[in-house]
């Protein structure tokens, strides 16, 4: 049996990925977020995302995102746990089932869910900005 594996992602796969999926899909003034990983930084990369100037956040954009900012990333302070938890309460067989998982536990996070994600957000940008950018510990 002939297994067939996802092409890894790299900074030469990344633009086409959000020139043909992602871009298309962005409501007007929204800002995407870039984490700085090697994928995301390349400079084919970057030669892409500034043919969006002041739409980006990430290392080399215009609009500076500073390193390891977890707490005030939804992704990080929220998503990424979530997603795990429900995706590992049972037992994966294999790579389809684990496939489904994810695709089900993204599928049933719900409107309400987001808004507090939300609300979250906008907390934790205003203890950012309240203690001028100083680590502090969230929880």
């Amino acid at each position: 049996m002939t297994q067939h594996h996802a092409p890894t992602l790299t900074s030469n796969i990344y633009p086409d990925m959000l020139q043909l999926y992602a871009v298309p899909q962005f409501p007007e003034g929204v800002i995407l977020q870039q984490d700085g990983a090697p994928p995301h930084y390349g400079d084919i990369v970057r030669e892409f995302l500034d043919t969006f100037p002041q739409r980006w956040i990430g290392r080399g954009a215009v609009i500076a995102w500073p390193p390891r900012s977890q707490d005030v990333t939804p992704l990080d302070f929220y998503s990424w746990g979530y997603v795990k938890q429900h995706v590992y309460s049972e037992r994966i067989n294999d790579i389809n089932h684990l496939k489904q998982r994810i695709t089900d536990v993204i599928h049933s996070v719900t409107p309400d869910v987001l808004t507090r994600v939300c609300e979250e957000l906008d907390y934790r940008s205003d203890v950012c900005r309240a203690t001028n950018g100083a680590h502090i510990e969230l929880r």
